[in-house]
């Protein structure tokens, strides 16, 4: 997978495109992430990439040349037509939904803007997509960018060393994951549950999803909405709901 991030600041990619797991993902040839200033871009002597909004009022725009120019500049003799995903607040919520659908991706392009927003006619004419991490602003769509990226990868073949890590992580079940132990079998007089060390693997799954159900019933019910769920689990869970309600 090719990954270009279109930043002001691209200084601030060089330990994440290097390090723990997408380093490990670069030096496999898994991926090629860059950053890349389209300040160089801007077309101008001062290299402005921002203006005062038409209309006033506070803040400052970021210009749509700089933009379109980096990203044409991408798909030059390029057959493969790349994701290209706006960082924005206004964006739709980026979930594990999203990440699996972006990692079937050739390339994706993330742009990162920073000031008071975009001009409109690089969300109107350019982008692809418009996704935002959550339900604040941030000074910048850098870190967004990194959040997304890392999610990303980690879905790629031969980047985790346990190919089955990302299919059950949370939310990508629909569900929240289990819990987890390793050794000591006992810590502090805390056990760990015997299910788990019987051996018997059709035991664990069973023990293991009914986990996955509870935690998610008790942190994010609203999850088990859209969960595909089997009619005794739904009939399981309702009638727990019932007996942990206040009488």
């Amino acid at each position: 997978m090719k990954i270009d991030v279109l930043t002001l600041f691209p200084e601030m990619f060089e330990g994440v495109f290097n390090a723990s797991i997408l380093g490990k993902a670069k030096e496999k040839g898994l991926v090629t992430p860059q950053a890349i200033n389209f300040r160089a871009y801007s077309g101008n002597k001062h290299n402005t990439v921002d203006d005062y909004p038409y209309g006033g009022g506070g803040g400052m725009v970021l210009k749509p040349e700089p933009v379109f120019a980096a990203v044409e500049d991408l798909k030059l003799d390029e057959a493969i037509k790349p994701r290209v995903i706006l960082l924005c607040p206004q964006g739709a919520q980026f979930t594990q939904q999203k990440a699996e659908e972006l990692a079937k991706e050739e390339h994706i392009v993330l742009i990162c803007g920073h000031y008071e927003g975009y001009d409109e006619r690089i969300r109107e004419h350019l982008v692809t997509d418009e996704l935002s991490i959550g339900d604040y602003v941030l000074t910048g769509g850098e870190i967004p960018a990194m959040v997304i990226i890392d999610s990303v990868v980690r879905l790629l073949p031969g980047v985790l060393g346990n190919e089955t890590s990302a299919v059950t992580d949370s939310y990508s079940t629909g569900l929240l994951e289990h819990p987890h132990y390793t050794r000591p079998a006992e810590f502090r007089g805390w056990a760990v549950p015997d299910v788990l060390i019987s051996g018997h693997h059709a035991n664990i799954e069973v023990w293991r999803r009914e986990q996955s159900l509870i935690r998610t019933q008790e942190r994010r019910p609203d999850l088990l909405e859209s969960a595909e769920l089997t009619d005794k689990e739904r009939r399981w869970l309702t009638a727990r709901r019932k007996q942990r309600a206040p009488q």
